[in-house]
C-alpha cells in the first residue's frame, strides 16, 4: 500500500517536469480515486496469525467490585527470541485500587516514548495496560507503516515482569515512571475505560494510527472523558515529552519540580537489581516521589 502512494506521487511529480502538466492532472485523478476506493475496502481484523506477544485479546467481566481478567500476559522473558508464553485469569478488587502510574520507555531518542498505564493495588499487585500495534507474525513495528493501515490497535494487560522488565532489561530501553495525582473515582474510572476499550476492539477491531489512535492519543481520549476537558497539545505527538504536559496541569507530585521526579523516575538500574525479584514492581518504585 505504502508503495501505491509512493508511484502515485512519483508520477503526478515528475510528469509536470516531462510538459505534461494536463496528463499529470488527469493521471493524479484517477490514481487518487482508484487508491482512495481501495482504501475503503481495506478492513481490520481480529482474525490473523498474530505475533505471540498480541496474539489473545484481554477479556473482563465485572461483578461488582470484583473484575476477572482473562488473557492477562506474563511472559517469562529470558532474551528477545527466548520466552515462554502464560497468559493468565486474574481477579482484581477495584475496592483496593490504590494509585496510577504513567511508564514512559524511550526507545529512539529523547522526544518519543512509549506509554504504559500501571494500576496499583492494596495488596502490592500492579497491573500494566499498553496500547500498541498488533503485529502479524514475523511482522516489526514501522512508524511510516502506522500511517498505511499496516497494523491493528491492540491492548495489552500484563504483569510488570512481563511488560516493564521487557523494556528496561531486555531492550535496553530507558524507562521512566511517574505516579499520577488522580483522585480515587477517577483512578477507577479509568481502569474501567481500559476494560471497555478492550472489549471494544474484541467486537469491532480498529486501525492504529501513528499520528490519532496511538498509545498516547487513545488514553488522552479516555482521560478527557474522565476528567473533563484537557488541552490539545504537541506533546501528545511528541510523547517523550508528555511528562511536561502532565506537570502543567498539576497531574504529577506535587511539590517536586520535575527534574527531580525524572531523575528520581529512571527506573533501569533499580530493575537490572530486581530482575528475578518477584517484588520488582516495589523495588522499581524505590524512591520515586509520591509513593
Amino acid at each position: 500500500m505504502i508503495g501505491a502512494w509512493i508511484v502515485m506521487g512519483l508520477l503526478v511529480t515528475v510528469l509536470p517536469w516531462s510538459g505534461h502538466a494536463g496528463a499529470a492532472l488527469v493521471v493524479g485523478a484517477i490514481a487518487m480515486t482508484v487508491l482512495l476506493a481501495w482504501w475503503r475496502t481495506i478492513r481490520p481484523s481480529n482474525t490473523r496469525v498474530w505475533a505471540d506477544d498480541v496474539a489473545r485479546q484481554l477479556g473482563s467481566r465485572v461483578v461488582g467490585d470484583i473484575v476477572t481478567l482473562e488473557n492477562v500476559r506474563n511472559f517469562e522473558w529470558r532474551s528477545l527470541g527466548d520466552y515462554s508464553a502464560r497468559w493468565e485469569t486474574r481477579q482484581y478488587d477495584l475496592g483496593q485500587l490504590r494509585s496510577v502510574d504513567a511508564l514512559l520507555s524511550y526507545w529512539t531518542g529523547p522526544l518519543i516514548a512509549h506509554v504504559l498505564v500501571s494500576f496499583g493495588f492494596a495488596d502490592d499487585r500492579y497491573l500494566a495496560f499498553s496500547i500498541e500495534i498488533r503485529k502479524e507474525h514475523g511482522e516489526a513495528y514501522s512508524a511510516l507503516g502506522g500511517f498505511f493501515r499496516k497494523f491493528e490497535t491492540g491492548l495489552v494487560a500484563a504483569d510488570e515482569r512481563d511488560i516493564v522488565r521487557l523494556r528496561s532489561n531486555l531492550r535496553r530501553e530507558d524507562v521512566y515512571l511517574y505516579r499520577i495525582a488522580l483522585p480515587p473515582d477517577a483512578i477507577r474510572s479509568l481502569f474501567l475505560a481500559y476494560l471497555a476499550e478492550a472489549e471494544s476492539l474484541r467486537r469491532r477491531p480498529r486501525w492504529y494510527n501513528t499520528a490519532t489512535a496511538n498509545c498516547t492519543t487513545v488514553v488522552f481520549e479516555m482521560l478527557r472523558r474522565i476528567v473533563g476537558r484537557l488541552p490539545l497539545d504537541y506533546r501528545l505527538l511528541l510523547s517523550g515529552r508528555l511528562p511536561e504536559y502532565i506537570a502543567g496541569l498539576g497531574g504529577l507530585t506535587p511539590g517536586v519540580d520535575l527534574a527531580t521526579l525524572r531523575r528520581a523516575g529512571c527506573i533501569n538500574t533499580r530493575a537490572w537489581l530486581a530482575d528475578q525479584d518477584p517484588a520488582f514492581s516495589q523495588r522499581i518504585r524505590d524512591g520515586v516521589p509520591g509513593i
